[in-house]
This record gives C-alpha cells, structure tokens and sequence, in this order.
C-alpha cells in the first residue's frame, strides 16, 4: 500500500527527498489503542545505502532495510524490494503515470493521488 509519495523534477536526487517523504506519511493504524504514527520499518535501495539516512530513520522509530552498496545483487532483499517494484508496476500500469505528460506539477500530484486510490481500492476488493 504506498503511504506516501511526492512529485519532484526529474534532476533530483531520490536522497534529498528522504526526509520530507519521510515527513509526509500518515499515522498508520493497526491494533486498537494508540495509533501507531510511523510504520516499523523502510525498504530502500542502494542510494539511500548511508550512515546519515539509518541514523535518521532510527531515530524516527524506523528500522532501515536498505541494501549495502558494496554488496552483490541479491544481498536478501529481494521478497521486501519486490513489493516495492510490483507498487511502481502498478502505477506505471496507469497509462496517466507511464510517462509524465502534464507541465503543470499539481495535475501529475492529482493522477497520483487517483493511482494510489485504485491500488487501495484493487486490494481491498481482493481481502
């Protein structure tokens, strides 16, 4: 389920945006009780692999999974980071979202907004 997302240029690198995605997700609900505000851990790729970013996300109350940059391929991601690339599958599938046709950054945040709704209405449709 993606629980947050932003539009940025195409220039930009992903590890500038770690910490204002980070800043944009909601408190996530599980148990009955107090609403847990953050989830329990973040997968990442090989750029965000950093000191700085897993001291950052522990100290968030978030366990980093991020792969080292020095390892091999297939460094025991590969079932966490497939979730990851099936939710990018399934935004591309949305043909809105392939490629970025609008100029005006508010209308690509809004097709977002709408990708993201049909996958949580897709999977909730299938519990």
């Amino acid at each position: 389920m993606p629980l947050a997302w932003s539009v940025t240029g195409g220039n930009r690198n992903d590890v500038t945006q770690l910490s204002p995605l980070l800043e944009r997700i909601p408190p996530v609900r599980g148990v009955v009780g107090r609403p847990r505000q953050r989830p329990d851990l973040v997968v990442a790729d090989r750029g965000y692999d950093h000191d700085k970013y897993r001291r950052e996300l522990r100290r968030r109350g978030m366990k980093p999974v991020i792969a080292r940059r020095a390892t091999e391929h297939g460094s025991g991601l590969r079932t966490l980071r497939w979730v990851v690339e099936r939710t990018f599958a399934w935004l591309h599938f949305l043909r809105r979202l392939r490629l970025r046709w609008e100029r005006r950054p508010e209308l690509h945040e809004a097709f977002m907004h709408l990708g993201c709704a049909v996958i949580c209405q897709r999977y909730l449709r299938a519990l």
